[in-house]
């Protein structure tokens, strides 16, 4: 099948195809956050239905040991939460609330990684389905700078969906635009709870661009990420998708001794201008911290609070629950803004622990991957993107919005691992040497 017929083949194709296209649609419903729970979930009673022989399928799913990490992980996540509301006497019915939580939250990392690793899914369905996707919000975005510019309401209307409960109302209503607290700017965050989110979402929606075979989506799916940031207006993203393309460039060309040698360099002219270097740091540092002080004020006070209260009254396990902050972080909650604070809080050092080792198991395997393999070298895009995200959003909420991401994880960690030097020779002896995303 040729790149410009990419169309979903298999049920679970079909299912991830059809929810990402029909993202503005399902926003219109105000039923996204409702939609990836029960996306998700029901991929997996697929894969344990096939595994239990229950549909007749003559290839029983395998799972890739890094799926595996993924979900003992967040049943570690479950059981600091159990552990903290028992400690915190927080009671039978919080308890249960929370569980829900988790399960529309951290347990679709490994849900969506799972489903990705032992289904019959092809990457180039994912990358086409958010190329759509990003020019169905080419379309649409004129709209919201001309609503935001003429002062439309902002909030059109709120979800009867939103009875199902969730984190807040911004999950389930339908906004035009929004006026940042601290700048009085306008800000659009999309069909996402907020601009960084919908900045989120597009960094992962960039990388998938980059490896879609035709160039006319690669174009709209580039365009379409830098426009979603723009009007974002996130900090984060300027920096992130830079990162993501550098890294994935240089990470997956680490055999070539060009590469190497380029790394070595600089790695000396470093440390031959340690000074220099330290200075430019402070200097961006600075920067982009004024470009929105007000915000990076409160981040650093919800940060410190987050810690200091971690460390001192619940270092294991956690509190449980966010509790919301003083007026001095205009009632933010505590560890908002933030994944690993928020872990600290929340679910202390277990869950810390919980989330950094499957982040970091798969960090390696896709970077190893990623010398022989295209889709491992998108996948580790999306890995980076979330570490990235991670110091400005919390994963946690954001999970059920870049899920798509995360099942191009599963698919690249459930292919196996190739010789990087054979694919490399055979690469070599083509007429095709460039060290681009789009290569091998």
């Amino acid at each position: 099948m040729g790149p410009q017929s990419v169309q979903p083949e298999t049920l679970e194709e079909r299912l991830i195809y059809w929810a990402i296209v029909g993202t503005w649609g399902f926003w219109l419903l105000g039923a996204l956050y409702v939609l990836s729970p029960l996306l998700g979930f029901g991929l997996v009673a697929i894969v344990i239905a096939r595994a239990l022989g229950l549909t007749g399928e003559p290839e029983m799913p395998r799972l890739a040991p890094a799926a595996v990490v993924w979900v003992l992980g967040m049943v570690a996540m479950l059981v600091a939460l159990v552990v903290a509301h028992v400690d915190f006497e927080l009671g039978l019915a919080q308890t249960i609330k929370s569980m829900f939580g988790w399960g529309k939250g951290w347990a679709l990392l490994a849900v969506f990684i799972l489903a990705g690793s032992a289904m019959r899914i092809r990457a180039e369905v994912v990358y086409r389905a958010t190329g759509i996707l990003a020019a169905q919000t080419l379309v649409i975005a004129p709209v919201f700078v001309l609503a935001g510019t003429i002062g439309l309401p902002a909030e059109l209307y709120v979800s009867p969906l939103r009875a199902i409960g969730g984190p807040g109302p911004e999950f389930f209503d339908v906004s035009l635009y929004t006026i940042d607290d601290t700048s009085g700017r306008l800000r659009w965050r999309f069909f996402a709870p907020w601009s960084t989110a919908a900045a989120f979402l597009a960094g992962i929606g960039f990388m998938f661009a980059l490896y879609d075979r035709l160039p006319a989506w690669k174009v709209v799916g580039i365009v379409s990420a830098v426009v979603v940031c723009i009007m974002a207006g996130s900090r984060l993203s300027v920096v992130a998708m830079p990162v993501m393309l550098v890294m994935v460039i240089a990470i997956s060309n680490a055999r070539r001794p060009v590469v190497l040698a380029g790394i070595g360099l600089i790695a000396a002219a470093l440390v031959l201008m340690s000074d220099e270097v330290v200075m430019a740091y402070q200097d961006l540092n600075e920067a982009f911290t004024a470009a929105r002080a007000a915000s990076s004020r409160v981040r650093a006070t919800l940060a410190s609070i987050a810690y200091h209260r971690w460390i001192t009254e619940a270092p294991v396990f956690g509190h449980g629950i966010v509790e919301r902050g003083p007026k001095l972080v205009h009632y933010m909650a505590i560890g908002s803004h933030h994944t690993w604070h928020g872990l600290l809080f929340v679910k202390g050092a277990v869950g810390f622990v919980a989330l950094a080792v499957p982040l970091a198991w798969s960090f390696v395997e896709l970077s190893l991957k990623a010398q022989a393999d295209r889709v491992a070298r998108a996948a580790l895009g999306v890995v980076i993107a979330v570490i990235v995200f991670s110091f400005g959003d919390n994963l946690e909420i954001v999970a059920y919005l870049v899920w798509p991401g995360l099942v191009v994880v599963g698919i690249a960690h459930g292919r196996a691992l190739r010789n990087p030097y054979v694919a490399y020779l055979g690469q070599a002896s083509g007429s095709r040497s460039s060290l681009a995303p789009t290569s091998a």
